[in-house]
């Protein structure tokens, strides 16, 4: 049947039948297109049955997050706002641009304990300064989210990550001893220094003591009851006014440190001339960042009950890190405890976080100058509860037990993040992870002979021969990773041919190999060479097409022989006996 005409306007029809009729489809296809995501994200937001729920965990994250964000920037040695600009802005871009509905983007422990490391950002130009390592965070996570490199954060050993975490949680409450005791060390490191307090306790403040005391005792009693988590808020509150009795001066205050103005957060440029010099801890703040995100990802559903992806979570942290960067922020990845704060509060959508960020700037435009009166040792009371608590012993234990590359990676990590800048822990850890599987890797090739002693075509496997003899058919096959660190293990596993090893065959069983590296077809050359010299043959079944490919262009398909080479079959084991058929063609032939 045909289609029905179109109407032509009148004296339009020449140009109608030129104009496309893709055109219009194509448009409305794309609006159809756009209009779908366009929905599909707004329902990360949730919907009016959703929005009170939403509230109520919005005012629960918002108002613990102020404490938590002063007590961040105080954990990375900076001005406080920094922390807690970092929270509001990085809560409100991380709200609209993650994968995650429910992850909460904001100023982590881990991460500032790597900004505390940083020279640059207590220089003099410590504000342009910290707007370029956040925004290099931020481009670095931006980067690697857009090229799909989600779940690049499986490489990094567990090894490390439990090293770097729980060295990161003694590190938070070894920081926090001159501010929760009042005696400012001017020893090398936080373990240096913890050591020069406890010597020199006769000089601690004991009123600061007496009010972080308070204020973690408070934490710890009102987190049992139904405040839960705004326990943390009381106990910050409660223990700043107990200084506010004390005699004037007696213990610092956030507005000895800082202005607390009623405002949102500027805009803050970075420093171009400190680009070289923030390379490797804007890269390590991003690394960290990214694998406490992935940690989000992986563990908490989104609404519908898929899993965010990894990728999309890593270019939301990014956007927030450069937001947050450019508003007087330090860097922010996503927080696991925010994150199940928020969850355990009520939320139902991305607006819990819209919610609290809004919350954290009310409480900042309403409540500025109280802000300043903010006790420094409850703050630093507050980060040491976070840093005990970050310290995992079940998961050193189970490091402990799992075999002496994982002990000495974890030994390694920790040990260098509490000795040396965490920036340079983190990829040193990574390094010697990469350094120790790849040992391990290459001493697990282990080589098999195969031998058809039946007529059911199955094979037997045993030790291969340590010498290749005149007339032998040694057919060998490989276990384990085939790459350039294990070519070397794999050469002293083959059988070195004798003076005479006339009539010999070698077949050699590379089924399931992906890629040979230069290394390894170097190798597999010079010992074609040298069994040839014998009088004998070296044969290579069950090849891939790659491998194929590979064996063509660096030309060791003619040191070996296109007459030896044996493609893989669909069939397990066609490949191999179509060597040995040929072995037995050319014995036929000779004999």
């Amino acid at each position: 049947m045909d289609a029905a005409p179109q109407r032509v306007p009148h004296g339009g029809g020449a140009a109608a039948r030129r104009r496309p009729p893709i055109r219009e489809s194509t448009s409305g296809v794309v609006l159809v297109t756009v209009g779908q995501s366009w929905s599909r994200y707004r329902r990360r937001f949730g919907s009016r049955k959703t929005i009170a729920q939403d509230l109520k965990a919005g005012i629960v994250l918002g108002v613990e997050s102020v404490p938590d964000g002063l007590a961040a920037g105080l954990l990375a040695g900076v001005n406080p706002l920094y922390g807690l600009n970092a929270y509001i802005v990085g809560t409100l871009f991380g709200a609209v641009a993650t994968g995650s509905v429910f992850m909460t983007v904001q100023a982590t422990g881990a991460m500032a304990v790597i900004v505390a490391d940083v020279p640059e950002i207590h220089g003099p130009d410590a504000v342009g300064a910290m707007a370029m390592m956040t925004v290099m965070a931020g481009i670095a996570m931006l980067a690697l989210g857009m090229a799909g490199l989600g779940k690049l954060v499986r490489f990094i050993p567990a090894a490390v990550l439990i090293g770097f975490v729980n060295a990161v949680a003694v590190n938070i409450v070894l920081s926090q001893l001159a501010n929760f005791t009042g005696f400012v060390s001017t020893s090398g490191n936080r373990l240096t220094r913890a050591v020069d307090t406890v010597l020199h306790i006769a000089q601690v403040s004991w009123l600061s003591i007496l009010v972080g005391a308070v204020t973690v005792l408070l934490i710890l009693v009102l987190e049992r009851t139904r405040l839960g988590a705004l326990s943390m808020v009381v106990g910050i509150v409660v223990g700043s006014a107990l200084a506010q009795l004390l005699p004037h001066g007696a213990v610092a205050m956030i507005s000895d440190v800082a202005e607390v103005e009623r405002g949102i957060p500027r805009l803050s440029l970075p420093d171009p001339s400190m680009l070289l010099a923030l390379i490797v801890p804007a890269l390590s703040l991003a690394l960290v960042g990214l694998v406490q995100g992935a940690g989000i990802s992986g563990s908490i559903p989104n609404p519908d009950g898929r899993y965010p992806d990894a990728s999309a979570d890593f270019r939301g942290q990014g956007i927030a890190n450069i937001a947050t960067g450019m508003l007087q922020g330090m860097p922010v990845g996503g927080s696991m405890s925010a994150t199940a704060l928020a969850r355990a509060a009520g939320a139902k959508s991305a607006s819990a976080n819209l919610f609290a960020g809004i919350v954290m700037v009310s409480i900042v435009l309403l409540f500025a100058p109280l802000i300043g009166y903010i006790a420094m040792p409850a703050l630093a009371g507050l980060l040491i509860i976070i840093g005990v608590r970050t310290f995992k012993t079940e998961q050193i234990i189970m490091v402990l037990k799992t075999g002496p590359v994982q002990i000495a990676v974890f030994l390694v990590t920790f040990a260098l993040t509490l000795l040396i800048p965490l920036q340079y822990a983190v990829l040193t850890g990574v390094g010697l992870a990469v350094v120790l599987h790849i040992a391990r890797q290459s001493n697990r090739v282990r080589m098999k002979r195969w031998v058809f002693d039946d007529d059911s075509g199955r094979p037997l496997e045993t030790t291969p021969p340590e010498t290749l003899g005149a007339g032998e058919t040694v057919i060998l096959t490989p276990y384990g990773s085939l790459f350039f660190a294990s070519a070397d293990s794999f050469r002293q596993q083959l059988p070195t041919p004798e003076r005479d090893a006339t009539d010999a065959f070698v077949i050699l069983r590379l089924r399931g190999t992906d890629e040979l590296g230069v290394t390894f077809l170097t190798m597999l050359r010079a010992y074609a060479a040298e069994v040839r010299a014998a009088g004998a043959t070296l044969m290579v079944a069950g090849i891939g097409p790659r491998v194929s490919a590979q064996l063509a262009s660096t030309g060791v398909h003619r040191a070996i022989g296109e007459a030896n080479l044996f493609l893989e079959r669909p069939r397990v084991g066609d490949a191999v006996h179509e060597a040995v058929a040929e072995v037995s063609r050319r014995r036929t032939q000779t004999g």
